[in-house]
């Protein structure tokens, strides 16, 4: 007699691609604090917002994050705030594109998670808006059926265009259906505007979102075929990550989706997308009826069609139209509205210049709280800092500045040398040029001080760590 049996099907496992440095969104964005944490469209980060659109299909242990390894104490922060520490982190070496990116993440996944062949894969970029949710989660369980009808399938997220768009790629579908979707035809590069005009009239092509899911076996396959210099140190995780800054620096839609003869595009339908990866995107999200977004302490006055992102000071406006207006307390930002993808051309000004607000924000973030300076001339600096609860600065000392410290609220402890001294507010101490210390919060309440540095040089370079807990100190 036959029996019926069930066959359980793996988990699904989310690769969550989050190692760039958003560069069209600077002066918001910056290499020291990348938009992964900014906190553009509501009050959580486009990393939290992703990783729990993804809680809503798997565990927080089946949710790996890749990420510059600058960048893991944010990351592991905004998983804590949203009860989702589990979720599996590893760094970058350097940055080499997405297609070394993805086989890291893979090489990780069979290794460490255990996957088997035919596991499914979904990948994903942080840096998008999808509404609603459920919806979309439903469409991931569509494209793991295409993957999973054909071992070699690979699949992409194909967003319906509301408009033409030269800032995206394009993909063109097939009139062959597979399962809900149909066979890719071919991927077109950014096109201009008469070329996205034609492609969105034929209604064959949809946007590309950067979003792919496959087999564990499909993806190993292609990238053995197509990009035999990833293979060759494919070998496992551990080798993979020790050769990962040889490796070439190619996208996964160079290295696999053009080449491969098993692309299946799924059309996303009427689920809302949008990509922040420009200030004409975040207005679109932010705009009122008259198009006009103002965040901050803003005047205005007859304008239309106008972002205006503020920090700490008054911004008025007056008669203005089809602007961007991003003010920080050290860049300001004005471009016409529809010109936010050259922000990446002046930030590559900027870098050629070696201009430091590329890489350095007035408010700095440290794994044990904040620095933000406060003014800063020839042979002085000052700063306001704030250690968290429980949280301590590495023991340390410097060459060539002194340091003069002032509790404003909280309590310290510090060391010096071989004495350990407490501190309250409105009490003062003074740490000598080459004289170890350290810095602790052993409160309930964060720690606030006004640090006065003197010295000929005041680079955060002039540290020499002796001991961190936070895995900093010079070897």
């Amino acid at each position: 007699r036959r029996m019926n049996v069930a066959i359980t099907r793996a988990r699904m496992k989310i690769i969550i691609l989050a190692g760039g440095n958003g560069t069209r969104l600077f002066p918001l964005s910056r290499e020291c604090y990348p938009k992964q944490f900014l906190k553009i469209a509501g009050q959580e980060s486009l990393l939290q917002q992703t990783i729990k659109r993804f809680l809503g299909l798997v565990k927080p242990e089946d949710i790996l994050l890749i990420i510059n390894q600058d960048h893991i104490f944010h990351a592991k922060a905004d998983l804590a705030e949203i009860g989702a520490s589990q979720v599996n982190i590893i760094t970058e070496p350097a940055s080499r594109n997405t297609a070394p990116a993805i086989a890291l993440g893979l090489a990780y996944i069979r290794q460490n998670l255990k996957a088997k062949d035919n596991e499914c894969i979904f990948v994903s970029p942080l840096d998008q808006l999808i509404t609603p949710e459920d919806k979309f989660l439903e469409l991931v369980k569509d494209a793991e059926n295409i993957a999973l009808m054909n071992s070699d399938n690979i699949v992409t997220i194909g967003v319906v265009p509301e408009h033409p768009e030269t800032g995206y790629g394009y993909i063109q579908a097939s009139s062959e259906p597979v399962g809900k979707g149909f066979k890719v035809q071919a991927f077109k590069e950014k096109p201009d505007l008469e070329t996205a005009k034609a492609y969105v009239a034929s209604g064959q092509y949809y946007w590309n979102a950067g979003m792919f899911i496959f087999s564990l076996k499909a993806m190993e396959n292609a990238i053995r075929k197509f990009v035999p210099e990833i293979a060759m140190a494919y070998i496992g995780y551990d080798q993979l990550l020790q050769e990962f800054t040889s490796l070439p620096k190619i996208s996964i839609d160079y290295a696999v989706a053009e080449k491969s003869q098993h692309m299946v595009v799924l059309p996303m339908g009427d689920i809302s997308w949008i990509d922040i990866g420009s200030f004409d995107s975040i207005s679109e999200v932010l705009a009122d009826k008259n198009g006009n977004a103002l965040v901050g302490d803003v005047v205005a006055e007859n304008i239309h069609n106008t972002m205006v992102l503020g920090s700490n000071r008054l911004i008025a406006t007056i008669g203005v139209e089809d602007m961007l207006v991003v003010d920080t307390p050290d860049v300001l930002l004005v471009a016409k509205k529809g010109e936010g993808q050259a922000v990446k051309q002046v930030v590559e000004k900027l870098k050629a210049d070696n201009r430091k607000e590329v890489s350095e924000n007035v408010t700095m973030y440290r794994p044990w709280g904040e620095y933000t300076i406060l003014a800063e001339g020839d042979g002085f600096k000052v700063k306001k800092i704030t250690v968290n609860p429980g949280c301590k600065l590495s023991l340390q000392m410097h060459y060539h500045r002194s340091e003069h410290w002032t509790v404003i609220s909280g309590t310290g402890k510090l060391t010096l040398d071989d004495k350990v001294v407490i501190f309250k507010e409105n009490e003062s101490t003074y740490i000598p040029i080459a004289v170890k210390h350290r810095l602790e919060n052993p409160g309930q309440m964060p720690l606030s001080i006004i640090e006065v540095q003197n010295g000929k040089y005041l680079g955060e370079d002039d540290i020499v760590r002796f001991d961190d807990v936070y895995g900093r100190a010079d070897k």
